[in-house]
């Protein structure tokens, strides 16, 4: 939780790994804190697949057609197991996030929340949820609004906190964004940017303020189910984990606007979940219109609220002052609420929000659009624009995928050509897709092929329309799929607990950073063929130099596996991979000799 480092301990973020540039560590960016696993499923497989082999099962959750996830524990030889089934998409570690709060009160007037309370617009009819710590049940300030809550981490009593129900707030933080989001405007302490939506708890952080991936991605999965309009996340992580995308992608698929928090690192890169693009990031700003000191920014902010000294409710039916992205992000819920109430979608909302808020001078990382701006947004005050928004590419596959993107506004014209432009990472030009012309708002994708596997590729939609205006989205990404074969292992080594080695080195270490996933990139490109020669010649002494090299590699693997030191894993990271590139250009080199002894033998 946490707000006055005088009176409570300072907000700590998930553990950031520390990596040189360009190279690996163990897994990427923090380690897990919790001895659990998530396994990911298939949509049609069925939980047994994985709760059958499992030793306990801590959660089961089902996003649809997006797939399945069990987490629990499990044995070595189970994950093993697991690993090579059709029915698995992927496994992962459970993680622990933490609420994004900070140090020591304003922000409803800025964002002229109280100028649209006048003219009725009160979010009466929203129903929005507050992802975060519970919300205090007998709060005077809150009371009223408060509807249905879940648990998935049970109030305990701790912090001299009443626990009435298992979603009662033992912290404080969820009480104190809820407060920001909706208190009752009834002259007595704080009035929220909404005042009469519906709140509901959904208790996924403990006393502490932290919380495992699982159970934060049960939470969004339950306020889907509920159809529920808007998910406030006031907490995350500093690295990504399918399981809590796929949930993000379940509640965006099911109309939920989810709004996130960028994270309290002082200028760090957007954490997660607001990093996905299925969530609206949030920085934080100070009663200056500064960028507050504390806030994330990149690419992926898409509004600025109050974030520094905000003063709202707060557990035991007090009232406190925080400071973080966690402050800011509820204000955006609150707005969220009251356009939904009015009949927006979570799209629409989204981009209304985005369209009319007010450009205070930052950068585009700093700010995206603007400072939130509730009475424009309500009123309509702004011009339509052409918007095209980017969304997930999906059917990814090693050498192709789908890209989707959804022309959200034509700005006034009839019509606009609707196309995609994309590029593998790092290159200086993009290509470009055919298209489609719309005359409507609505989705639309295109089908690319000739991919390279175990790549990194950029893409965004773009729309040009009738009337000359264009737009573009922002730039999302996506890996292809690699066939799996550790090739030049396999030929020197054969399968078997070396090239299980490799494999945790590759899909541990390796695909953590963007250099790595590119080197597992030319890998796969340039390596067929030379595995096919050493493997004719398992004798040679090019085969007998890289089969030494993999041995040595499986051994720095496993060291790293084994190792709890965060310095280590980066140090045996850094030497693997100097040794990854060691044994391609020995391989290679010793692939040009012996083909050119098999063409002079030929002739």
């Amino acid at each position: 939780m946490l707000g006055n480092v005088t009176r409570r301990r300072v907000l700590r973020n998930v553990a950031a790994g520390a990596m040189a540039a360009g190279m690996v560590g163990q897994a990427s960016a923090d380690q897990p804190e919790v001895d659990r696993k998530l396994v990911g499923l298939t949509a049609d497989a069925g939980f047994g697949v994985a709760t059958e082999r499992a030793e306990e099962v801590h959660r089961e959750l089902d996003f649809e057609g997006i797939g399945k996830v069990v987490a629990g524990r499990f044995p070595d030889q189970a994950l093993k197991a697991l690993e090579g089934s059709p029915k698995v998409r992927y496994i992962e570690d459970d993680r622990i996030a933490h609420a994004f709060a900070q140090t020591l009160p304003w922000g409803i007037d800025r964002v002229d929340a109280d100028v649209v309370h006048g003219n009725g617009e009160t979010g009466n009819g929203a129903d929005v949820a507050i992802i975060d710590t519970g919300i205090d049940e007998d709060h005077p300030d809150l009371q009223a609004n408060l509807g249905v809550g879940k648990a998935y981490v049970a109030c305990d009593g701790s912090n001299g906190s009443t626990c009435n129900n298992d979603w009662d707030d033992d912290n404080g933080h969820g009480t104190h964004c809820a407060g920001i989001a909706d208190a009752i405007d009834n002259t007595e302490g704080v009035v929220g940017v909404s005042t009469e939506a519906t709140l509901h708890a959904v208790k996924v952080l403990d006393s502490g303020g932290s919380g495992t991936y699982s159970d934060i991605a049960a939470g969004i999965e339950w306020v889907a189910d509920q159809g529920y309009d808007v998910g406030s996340l006031s907490l995350g992580g500093s690295s990504g984990n399918s399981t809590l995308k796929d949930a993000c992608q379940y509640a965006q698929n099911n109309g939920v606007l989810l709004v996130a928090a960028a994270g309290n690192d002082y200028g760090g890169s957007v954490s997660y979940p607001a990093a996905y693009e299925e969530c609206l990031a949030v920085s934080s700003t100070n009663q200056n219109d500064e960028l507050s000191s504390f806030s994330n920014v990149g690419p992926e902010i898409e509004l600025a609220a109050p974030g520094s000294d905000i003063y709202s409710t707060y557990a035991g039916g007090g009232y406190d002052t925080l400071s973080g992205t966690s402050m800011a992000c509820p204000h955006v819920s609150g707005a969220a609420g009251q356009l939904m109430a009015n009949g927006k979608s979570n799209s629409e909302a989204r981009q209304t929000m985005k369209s009319t808020a007010e450009d205070i001078g930052l950068t585009a990382e700093e700010q995206g659009s603007g400072l939130l701006d509730v009475e424009a947004a309500l009123n309509g005050s702004s011009e339509p624009i052409l918007s095209v928004s980017t969304d997930s590419a999906s059917s990814v596959g090693t050498s192709s995928a789908t890209l989707n993107g959804t022309l959200n506004d034509l700005g006034g014209a009839s019509s606009a050509d609707c196309y995609f432009e994309w590029r593998q990472s790092g290159a200086s030009s993009w290509n470009v897709t055919s298209g489609q012309t719309l005359s409507s708002t609505g989705s639309f994708s295109e089908d690319i092929s000739g991919l390279s596997e175990s790549t990194d590729y950029e893409y965004r939609a773009v729309a040009d329309a009738s009337d000359g205006d264009s737009d573009t989205g922002s730039t999302s990404t996506f890996t292809t799929d690699s066939s799996g074969g550790c090739f030049i292992t396999t030929a020197t080594a054969g399968e078997g607990p070396t090239l299980d080695s490799l494999r945790r080195f590759r899909d541990d270490s390796m695909a953590a950073t963007p250099l790595g996933r590119a080197l597992v990139g030319l890998y796969y490109r340039i390596s067929p063929p030379i595995a096919e020669t050493l493997d004719r010649h398992p004798e040679s002494r090019t085969s007998e130099a890289v089969r030494s090299l993999v041995d040595l590699c499986a051994d720095l693997s496993d060291a790293q596996a084994e190792t709890d030191s965060r310095a280590k894993s980066v140090g045996l990271g850094v030497a693997l991979t100097n040794l990854y590139m060691v044994g391609i250009a020995v391989a290679a080199a010793g692939h040009a000799g012996l083909r050119a002894g098999e063409l002079v033998d030929r002739d």
